[in-house]
Order: structure tokens, then C-alpha cells, then sequence
């Protein structure tokens, strides 16, 4: 039995070898593994290849208070862009340019204050497999705002395309303190058509106002620009443009009228040529008792910058501070064109045409006949000049009296 057992556990072994042998030879790379060593690499070769492109945004992905004049930039290697989609919160898309090259892509409008994008490309590789980046941000939101107002200097509104006199004064007024003035002053700029010499000046934080070295030529383009959006201009938490704004006139016929306190006569010029003179009654050389203190009724000398003409004036004298006594007076004018800020008229005055050329009767204004006032008020143009000249008191800038000011004075308080 025990003979037989042994013969049994060889007969056992000697075909587990021989199984084993015959596996073996069915497995490739038994010898030497170098097929084994290959296996990987075919399993490799049929796996899906990533896309070999490379995109590169601007703003980075989650990017906070970005600034909205900051074009947005996309960029690849490795491949082209197919597709470049910018919207804004609304699902609204942000315009953009793609590069001949498709290399690279950039937005073409502003972006709005406080607002979150995304932004979305997708690219193919040299290979043709496509590949999409996409990522979101946020502008800056600004503590403050300002908006920029562009006016003649006497505050009235700039229609595109109105016509104003050689003296038009220009005034940019900001709705907010300007902490910065030469960066804001950087946003402003004025294009005369022909080019004539200009500058800025400031008469306070709010108002800037615009003139020329001289009179506008005839016939002059003026255009003004406005761009403060995105613009810091300063302060605690920063003051920003809240929008652009633009618009322009044209300058016409030179007209400039001379009023001598000496003569008591104003010489009316078109275009340097004299075409009227006109009897006028100015205001007396005294000093009044008013309501606050000592009232001068001397008319102001100086160049001038009309403000406009008007019919039915309102006219109380309590609006400068004189509201009782024989002096005080409120009555209704036909007719009159206004020439400064604090109230003098070359106006309608039928109670004064016997002293009209000869004396001074007025508490400041230039009486004319009626005749006379209807014609001037026809004749004149918001921006001509009424040039008053000898009556010993001097046009205050603020009172529209900027031709007033000397052009150096005037450029030194420019912020440029």
C-alpha cells in the first residue's frame, strides 16, 4: 500500500507539471518578459488623450473689484479659440473681438460698476479635440459717484449743435466735491474746429470752467468730452465717474457790444463792424442803505458773457438785498437781455429815455428805449459780450466776469 502510494503522488505530480508546462506555453513572453514589457503600452495606446491646449483669462477665475475700463482677455497655446462668450448678470452678452489668429480674444465695451460676469471659451487642439474654460467674476463697487454736467458758464443746458457767441464760457459741474481735481481735469478735454488756445480753471471743488486765450473765432466747432467713468477721483473710500458725457456747439457772428459809462452810449459791432449806437442810462455812482449793509448801484465794468434774453422780467430789487425804503422797487419789464448772474439788463426802461445818454439813473442795469431793447434783445446770442467800460467797479469772475480774469491767472488755477 505504501509502495502504491508513492507511485500515485509521482503519477499526481508528474501532471501538475506537464498542466503547468502547456500553460506556459500559451502565455506570450514567457522567456525573457519582453512581451509582458510591451502589454502596458498597448493598453496605453488606446486610452482618450487630453486635450493639449492651454487657456490663460484675464480676470483670474473669482477676481473681485476688477476694473470695468480693463478690457477682458482670453489667450491660448496649444491650439485655437472656437468660441469666446462674455455676459453679464442679465445673460447678456459683452461684445468682443477674436484675433485673425484666434489666438486670443478681448472685450470690446465697458463693463458696468458692481456687477458679476462669466466668462466661457472653448478652444480645439492641433489633434481636433476640443476643450472649454470657463470662470466667473466681479467689478468694483465705488463708495461714491460723481456726475458731470456740461453747461455754459451761466449753468444753462448745451443742446448738440446750438450756436453761441464768440464769449461762450464752458462749465463742467460735478454733483459731488471733487477730491482730485487734476484727475479729473484729465478726463475733461475741449476740441476747437479751427484749433484755437484753451484752457481749464477751477473757481471751486464742484465747477471747471473752459475759456480761450481770445474770443472765439466765427464759425468755430466746439466739442466737449466728458470721459470720468471708471475715473477715480479721490477721497475717503474713493470717488468714481458715474458716466460719460459729450456734446458741442457752434460759435457765431462776432457780436460784442462797447457800453461807456463816459459817453453813456453802447456801440453795437457784428463782426468788428459798427451797426448801432444806443443811448443808455447806467447805474449811479452811489451807495445805498440795503437790507444787510451798503448797496453800490454802480453797473459793473468788464467784458460781459450775456446770458440770454428774456421777455416779462420780474424785476425786485429785494433780490439783492433792498426791500423797503424809496429805493426799493418791483416792477415788470417787456423785455431785456441778461449780462451777469446778480441781475444786470440792457432792458426795456420807457420811464428813464429823457436821461438815456446823458445821466445815470439805474440801480445797476442799462436802461434803453423800448425800441431799442426789442431790437437788442433780437440782435443777441447767449456767449456775445457787453463790454461796460468806466464806471469804477469791477465785474466779479463768478458774476459771469471770466474775460475778466487775466489769461495767466486763468491758467494758474487750471489743475493740469
Amino acid at each position: 500500500m505504501v509502495g502504491y502510494r508513492k507511485k500515485a503522488a509521482a503519477s499526481v505530480l508528474a501532471a501538475v507539471l506537464l498542466l503547468g508546462a502547456c500553460s506556459q506555453k500559451k502565455v506570450p513572453g514567457a522567456a525573457g518578459g519582453q512581451p509582458n514589457a510591451s502589454a502596458p503600452s498597448s493598453a496605453s495606446s488606446s486610452a482618450v488623450q487630453k486635450p493639449s491646449t492651454v487657456f490663460t483669462l484675464n480676470p483670474a477665475r473669482n477676481a473681485a473689484g476688477v476694473d470695468p475700463l480693463a478690457p477682458v482677455k482670453v489667450a491660448v497655446s496649444g491650439g485655437s479659440l472656437s468660441a469666446v462668450a462674455l455676459t453679464n448678470p442679465d445673460g447678456k452678452p459683452v461684445k468682443g473681438t477674436l484675433a485673425a489668429d484666434k489666438q486670443s480674444w478681448s472685450s470690446a465695451e465697458v463693463l458696468g460698476y458692481n456687477r458679476s460676469y462669466r466668462l466661457q471659451a472653448t478652444a480645439v487642439d492641433t489633434a481636433g479635440r476640443t476643450s472649454t474654460e470657463a470662470s466667473t467674476f466681479s467689478t468694483l463697487k465705488p463708495a461714491n459717484m460723481t456726475m458731470p454736467y456740461i453747461q455754459t458758464a451761466a449753468g444753462g443746458g448745451i443742446n448738440p449743435g446750438v450756436t453761441f457767441g464768440v464769449g461762450q464760457v464752458v462749465r463742467i459741474h460735478f454733483d459731488e466735491a471733487i477730491p482730485d481735481r487734476k484727475a479729473a481735469q484729465a478726463a475733461l478735454s475741449v476740441q476747437t474746429v479751427p484749433h484755437q488756445v484753451g484752457s481749464f480753471s477751477w473757481l471751486d471743488d464742484a465747477n471747471v470752467y473752459w475759456r480761450t486765450k481770445n474770443y472765439l473765432i466765427p464759425g468755430t466747432k466746439v466739442s466737449i468730452t466728458a470721459k470720468v467713468y471708471g475715473k477715480n477721483f479721490g477721497g475717503t473710500g474713493s470717488l468714481y465717474g458715474q458716466a460719460d458725457a459729450s456734446t458741442w456747439f457752434r460759435v457765431g457772428a462776432k457780436h460784442v457790444s462797447i457800453a461807456d459809462d463816459h459817453t453813456k452810449m453802447i456801440k453795437v459791432y457784428s463782426n468788428d463792424k459798427l451797426i448801432k449806437t444806443i443811448p443808455t442810462s447806467m447805474g449811479r455812482h452811489v451807495s445805498i442803505p440795503g437790507d444787510t449793509g451798503p448797496i453800490d448801484l454802480r453797473t459793473n465794468s468788464g467784458p460781459h458773457v450775456v446770458v440770454g434774453g428774456e421777455k416779462k422780467i420780474d424785476m425786485n430789487s429785494a433780490s439783492f438785498g433792498l426791500s423797503k425804503g424809496a429805493n426799493a422797487y418791483r416792477t415788470t419789464v417787456p423785455v431785456g437781455v441778461r449780462i451777469s448772474y446778480d441781475g444786470e439788463y440792457v432792458h426795456w426802461a420807457d420811464w428813464s429815455v429823457p436821461q438815456q445818454g446823458k445821466t445815470d439813473t439805474s440801480h445797476g442795469c442799462l436802461n434803453v428805449s423800448p425800441a431799442n431793447a426789442f431790437w437788442f434783445y433780437d440782435f443777441s446770442v447767449p456767449g456775445d459780450i457787453v463790454d461796460v467800460r468806466n464806471t469804477g467797479r469791477t465785474l466779479a469772475e463768478w458774476n459771469s466776469g471770466y474775460w475778466n480774469v487775466s489769461w495767466a491767472r486763468w491758467v494758474a488755477d487750471s489743475a493740469a
